[in-house]
């Protein structure tokens, strides 16, 4: 119990560290956005003083409150849910994240774990037949593969299939004049507009492919695969219950940290198939300096990479007893 108590305290200590360095950070900083916002409403205003009280309507931050009270002020509207107001789109920062977080997970839900199953199993193959003509142009294309970027290959995709092709819708989450709701037309809509995006992330998957070929051809090497040969075990039981279990083990760690880091690999994907997900107003945010709309998006980011790790930390002893467990405290 103490080992869990202070897992889930070191996480909580991450995410107060990170707000707290990120609101002292754009505070003390020359131009920060504070002053920005009151230099570029104060001139529109009657009355000049009316831009310090909008700041701390849309920022939670009085800027002429002392530095520790304004922290403060800040802090417990974040504790709340209160993230203050879009300035670039004109409402809560909250109703926006929720309507646009859905949306992320949908698509790079999919792309994680169709690209980490997928990668999973092509790199048991390449294993199995290692040194073969399959096993080296695998490797070969999914080294080459990885090398490229994947806001690259959404590009080309973009290019390709939904500019001269016009197979994919170029922009856009849903169909346009499609009653949203579990119905037919809606759900394929959503999926078609998603399938680039979710096609990108996947054909970069490749270092999934070559993880799992290297933990493949360690654990071939162990002695205690000789064992079970002796024992005279199918070889389906060998492969499924020994190769496959302890090669897929190391790369745990590698998926929830992958979904935990989902939303901000959407930022730059999203901007480019105009995927109005939580990556697109981050994106959006920065060039209108939306400093509420951009702290929002950061605060979410971090909460659900800390979320991620701490499941991972908390899960991979049950997963591999030799790791450890809450007992021992030995990772």
């Amino acid at each position: 119990m103490d080992w869990k108590i202070r897992r889930f305290g070191q996480a909580a200590f991450t995410v107060w560290a990170v707000m707290t360095l990120a609101f002292f950070l754009t505070r003390m900083m020359p131009g920060n956005p504070v002053d920005a916002f009151v230099a570029q409403v104060g001139p529109q205003l009657d009355n000049p003083q009316e831009a310090y009280e909008m700041a701390e309507i849309y920022m939670n931050i009085n800027p002429e409150a002392p530095m520790h009270v304004a922290y403060w002020n800040y802090m417990t509207s974040m504790m709340v849910g209160d993230m203050g107001q879009s300035m670039s789109q004109n409402a809560p920062v909250a109703q926006i994240m929720a309507e646009a977080i859905p949306w992320t997970l949908f698509v790079m839900s999919w792309a994680i774990f169709i690209g980490f199953a997928v990668g999973i199993s092509i790199g048991a193959l390449m294993a199995y037949w290692e040194g073969t003509k399959f096993d080296v142009a695998l490797t070969g294309y999914a080294t080459v593969i990885t090398s490229i970027p994947f806001y690259v290959l959404a590009l080309l995709l973009l290019i390709t299939f939904a500019y001269r092709l016009g197979w994919f819708p170029t922009s856009g989450r849903r169909p346009e004049g499609v009653t949203a709701g579990f119905n037919l037309p809606f759900i394929t809509g959503i999926v078609h507009h998603a399938a680039l995006p979710v096609f990108s992330m996947f054909v970069g998957s490749g270092v999934a492919s070559l993880t799992m070929r290297g933990n493949s051809i360690r654990v071939l090497g162990e002695d205690y695969l000789r064992v079970a040969r002796l024992r005279g075990l199918p070889d389906r039981t060998i492969a499924v219950r020994y190769i496959a279990r302890n090669a897929i083990l190391p790369m745990y760690t590698g998926l929830m940290i992958a979904i935990g880091s989902m939303f901000g690999g959407a930022v730059v994907l999203e901007e480019i198939f105009t995927y109005r997900g939580m990556g697109y107003y981050m994106i959006q945010a920065v060039r209108a300096r939306d400093y509420p709309l951009m702290m929002g998006a950061f605060t979410i980011i971090t909460i659900a990479v800390v979320i991620a790790l701490l499941v991972a930390d908390l899960t991979y002893g049950k997963i591999d007893p030799r790791a450890g467990n809450e007992a021992n405290d030995s990772f």
